[in-house]
């Protein structure tokens, strides 16, 4: 028994240096743009037979936009940022510089008041295991953070791993395998 499941990161609301923790803004002109550029080699993956997207109204678009007809899972939704919910780093990091130090540094921790970085990639990592176990393929269009922490996970990766991972819009990974057991698969480019 194998499951494919592909991760398509959401489509952008704003300039990387305007993303705010916990957005719920929808996708901006730049967004729908790149939708619709990016069309022709993502809507084939609305092929799969189940069609999942985070609960944001930018992954609820993108997965719209491209015929995905996507059913919203409440536990891909991103991480509960606390009172910094709808700030920006720079933000957060002028306000609070010494708990941005201590949620960057232990990842169970939550100075935010929300949810600790390590809860969020568990929570993920349990809607990846408990995916209907058969063949067959999945296609889920998330926020940047859900797709960072589903790697993380199914790469039975420390935590901190999560820092180090750069996922951009509308870009895809693939993750196949069966409960407990993931891999990560890489596509080669079309010659």
């Amino acid at each position: 028994m194998s499951l494919r499941v592909t991760l398509v990161t959401a489509a952008r609301s704003s300039s990387l240096l305007a993303e705010r923790f916990d957005d719920d803004r929808p996708l901006d002109e730049a967004g729908w743009y790149e939708v619709q550029q990016a069309a022709p080699a993502l809507i084939p993956l609305g092929a799969a037979e189940l069609r999942y997207c985070s609960p944001t109204p930018r992954s609820r678009a993108t997965g719209t936009a491209l015929g995905y007809a996507p059913l919203a899972q409440p536990a891909l939704r991103d991480c509960d940022m606390g009172r910094w919910r709808g700030l920006t780093l720079a933000e957060v990091a002028a306000l609070e510089p010494a708990a941005v130090d201590a949620w960057l540094g232990d990842p169970r921790t939550a100075p935010h008041g929300g949810e600790p970085l390590l809860a969020f990639i568990t929570r993920i990592g349990n809607w990846l295991d408990t995916r209907p176990a058969e063949d067959g393929s999945i296609v889920a269009v998330a926020e940047p953070s859900v797709v960072r922490a589903a790697l993380v996970y199914a790469l039975k990766a420390p935590p901190a791993t999560y820092w180090n991972v750069d996922v951009r819009p509308l870009s895809t990974v693939t993750l196949t395998g069966r409960p407990g057991l993931w891999h990560l698969h890489l596509a080669t480019a079309p010659c």
